[in-house]
């Protein structure tokens, strides 16, 4: 990327990746989930049934995931790509049991894959 020192077209620049993130999230739904530990673990829990139930994921009409992996960092992705990341771990060893008393099921999907 070619780099530039004059403030006016930096600011030009700015404005319009402000537009365009405006632009993706106008009127769009976003389910929100936090998961301090990922930096710890490299990974993040996402949900797909509760109690022998479709939840998360599996029933969220969210247009995008925003995961907060800590106070500053925050991954937004699309509904669909998360899906198709988490789906080629079903029946793996990275779904798992977890959350409260162990009564859900996720899968443990890799840092380095949401990021991809």
């Amino acid at each position: 990327m070619k780099r530039n020192s004059n403030f006016k077209f930096d600011l030009k620049l700015g404005q319009l990746a402000e537009d365009s993130i405006s632009d993706l999230l106008s009127n769009k739904s976003i389910e929100v989930k936090r998961d301090f530990r990922s930096l710890e673990t490299g990974n993040v829990f996402i949900e797909y049934s509760s109690r022998g139930k479709a939840s998360g994921i599996s029933k969220t009409e969210a247009d995008f995931y925003c995961i907060i992996i800590s106070d500053e960092r925050y991954i937004f992705v699309s509904t669909k790509e998360l899906k198709e990341k988490c789906r080629k771990y079903l029946g793996t060893n990275r779904d798992k049991r977890g959350g409260d008393e162990d009564t859900s099921k996720g899968i443990l999907l890799p840092l380095i894959d949401l990021m991809k």
